[in-house]
């Protein structure tokens, strides 16, 4: 991991921003945290200059509870190299939209799990260096992103303690029994009211967790804005609570 640039926010977080090999991500720290920092992912849909202002929310939201938070863009967005593949699944997906067709599941596979199956193992080696930086310890937290992406980590990745979901993704039929073997506390928040999200494969998947702990959080009205889940504050940047513990009963949809 190199270092390439860093600012320090109004707020006093620490944002740096870095390469890991060719893929480049940007760590925020908080002004005063305890020592290791617990670690949020900050996952999103890619596109880290698009999605910069949303993510630099999260952080700071997260660095006001003391979490250090970290993000990586995904292959294939921004400035890192295409997929032909990921290209022509992407076309043909936003043609099947464009014209109201049902959208196959063939098309789904080829543009999620290649993405999964790269995204993965990339998100691991760049927890391995946020880890080893002074000041950066566990317990570790994934929040948001492409929702099957996260399904895999935390089916694969023992070092995230708990994770908050963003459903309404597309999510290949494979990813059904991965998302049975999840058992870490799971939050999952679905928008209701979006045309854009399936809200029946939504539920469907919540109920296919595995976790004993999971909530699920569903709110009224499109997407860009969604609850936070602790303090009954309302705002666009969910992250796990300080236990990185769910904070309803399990099962619970609300």
């Amino acid at each position: 991991m190199r270092f390439t640039s860093e600012q320090r926010l109004d707020d006093g977080v620490l944002e740096r921003a870095f390469t890991l090999g060719e893929i480049p991500g940007i760590l925020w720290t908080p002004a005063s945290a305890p020592a290791p920092a617990p670690l949020v992912l900050l996952g999103h849909p890619g596109g880290l200059h698009r999605m910069y202002p949303r993510l630099v929310a999260r952080a700071q939201r997260s660095a006001a509870d003391g979490f250090a938070a970290a993000t990586i863009e995904l292959p294939g967005s921004g400035d890192r190299p295409r997929s032909a593949v990921a290209e022509q699944a992407r076309a043909d997906l936003h043609r099947a939209l464009e014209a109201g067709e049902p959208v196959d599941e063939e098309i789904i596979d080829r543009l999620v799990l290649p993405l999964v199956e790269k995204a993965v193992p990339e998100w691991q080696a760049a927890l391995d260096s946020l880890l080893s930086l002074p000041g950066i310890g566990g317990p570790v937290g994934y929040a948001g992103g492409v929702i099957s992406i996260g399904i895999r980590l935390a089916v694969v990745e023992p070092r995230i303690s708990a994770a908050v979901l963003f459903a309404g993704s597309f999510v290949p039929h494979a990813m059904f029994e991965e998302a049975r073997q999840v058992t870490l506390p799971l939050h999952v928040l679905l928008q209701w009211d979006d045309e854009g999200n399936d809200r029946q494969l939504a539920l469907d998947l919540f109920d296919a967790f595995g976790s004993k702990e999971k909530t699920l959080h569903a709110q009224y009205g499109r997407a860009h804005r969604r609850p936070a889940v602790r303090g009954g504050r309302r705002g666009p940047v969910p992250h796990p609570a300080p236990d990185m513990r769910p904070v309803r009963p399990a099962g619970t949809r609300r």
